[in-house]
């Protein structure tokens, strides 16, 4: 619980269809990643319009808006804020000027290089309005040396460090990036044959009716234009990757696909196994919604304990316009989450969840179980303890926040008032995720950064810059 993904990002070519309306509904299908703004920047080949504002993307467009967004072309963001502000000036796509012609961008990630390169360009005369990380990434390619855009971003990946995954615009072509390291998703797809997009997850793909190709590799460069699409892959590229393992657990939804690998079956499998390695004499097991839902059917599959619905969602709780502090963490967990008296009093519970992090939302949930009569509450969470802050742009809290980097196991089982408690392992989730382990970060487990980084990274040190 509480964890929040850095944000969404999709584009599109496709001279025949309506751009703006077909990226409106992309990011309708990656808004889960990310609802404090959205926005989308088309192009009709002269020049580049811009229409973004705060609020989720259902809030910021309308009718009258995608109306005035024409052209053939189209990116589009929905946003998180995981360095910066949530405010107007820090809303994406960025549209800013560079030697060649306007480029629109939109970014996914987090850079860890990110206040060394802004002073550097403030020292040579560049001015920046946001406080933003992606700001920073847009200028770096704007100054970077280069006849063509392809030249810039890939002089611009030699010095940027950290996770990011980018779809850029100009005024005809739309280009995919994504990081040495493959921290962020990002895929391709096709559409009428002359038609392509790309997009954070495929589910934003499928949604469209598009056929989903492949994903881009790390380090890539992907362009489409008039003539096609073209790949640039990496060059010296190592084999290190660190593709963030909760894409897996918890932020892509449970219809995508990441790395070849479907994700419902994969938290499935999670399920299954914290059942074999904390079993439990239980009569129901129940899931925390949405997202440990599949990993809920799978611990009960492979357990032989009935699945049942214990807790109600509220829809409209959690994905409103709000600012995300503690605060407000704390006051909404009544209002997000109802129990059901009928279904646990009197009984025994598995209750499945994807983390703990701070250690605030689970013990109200368990306050909330008990009220409602549960006989016995057992949590069981498809995450091994988090004892480390990420800094590729997941916004998870310092580590003395941590709950796991402070307590040991049975004291966060005291602490959540539950009577056991069990994490899955680092060796549990590869196994269920079938895939190798050297293709993941595991830092936030292990403390083993895949790049040297500073412990302790200010969201906000961008503004102070």
């Amino acid at each position: 619980m509480s964890l929040h993904e850095a944000c969404g990002v999709f584009g599109i070519y496709a001279p025949d269809e309506d751009v703006a309306r077909l990226t409106y509904f992309g990011l309708y299908a990656l808004q889960h990643r990310g609802q404090e703004s959205a926005g989308i920047a088309t192009t009709d080949g002269d020049s580049i319009s811009l229409y973004a504002d705060m609020g989720l993307v259902s809030q910021v467009f309308n009718e009258e808006v995608l109306e005035q967004l024409g052209g053939s072309m189209a990116i589009g963001h929905t946003r998180y804020s995981t360095t910066g502000s949530s405010y107007y000036a820090n809303v994406q796509p960025i549209v800013i000027p560079s030697p060649i012609g306007e480029i629109a961008l939109a970014h996914n990630g987090n850079l860890i290089n990110a206040a060394y390169l802004k002073a550097e360009l403030i020292n040579q005369g560049y001015v920046f309005n946001a406080s933003t990380d992606s700001e920073v990434i847009a200028q770096v390619i704007a100054s970077a040396p280069g006849s063509t855009l392809v030249d810039k971003i890939r002089y611009a990946m030699g010095r940027l460090q950290g996770a990011y995954s980018l779809v850029i615009m100009t005024n005809n072509a739309i280009l995919g990036v994504r990081d040495p390291l493959g921290v962020r998703p990002l895929c391709l797809g096709s559409v009428n044959g002359n038609g392509w997009a790309i997009s954070s997850e495929s589910c934003a793909l499928d949604q469209l009716g598009f056929e989903y190709k492949r994903a881009v590799d790390p380090g890539e460069i992907i362009m489409i234009d008039r003539s096609g699409l073209h790949s640039y892959p990496a060059t010296n590229l190592t084999n290190d990757r660190a593709l963030c393992v909760f894409e897996y657990i918890y932020f892509a939804r449970p219809d995508s696909c990441i790395s070849g690998r479907q994700l419902y079956p994969a938290r499935q499998a999670m399920g299954a196994g914290l059942s074999r390695e904390h079993p439990v004499d239980a009569d129901i097991v129940i899931g925390v919604p949405d997202s440990a839902t599949a990993a809920s059917v799978g611990y009960s599959q492979a357990s032989g304990i009935p699945f049942g619905e214990g807790l109600l969602k509220s829809r409209y709780v959690g994905r409103t316009f709000i600012q995300p502090d503690q605060r407000l963490r704390d006051v909404g967990v009544r209002l997000k989450f109802s129990p059901l008296p009928g279904a646990i009093s009197g009984k025994r519970v598995v209750v499945v969840d994807d983390s703990i992090v701070r250690g605030t939302t689970t013990p109200r949930i368990v306050e909330l179980l008990k009220k409602a009569g549960a006989k016995e509450i057992h949590f069981r969470i498809c995450a091994p303890p988090i004892r480390y802050p990420c800094v590729f742009g997941i916004d998870m809290a310092t580590r003395r926040e941590l709950i796991a980097s402070q307590k040991s196991v049975p004291e966060i089982c005291e602490w959540i008032g539950a009577d056991s408690l069990g994490y899955l392992s680092i060796d549990g989730l590869i196994k269920a995720i079938d895939l190798p382990k050297d293709l993941f970060c595991l830092a936030c487990f292990t403390g083993d950064y895949p790049v040297p980084i500073q412990l302790e990274m200010d969201k906000f040190v961008l503004e102070t810059t």
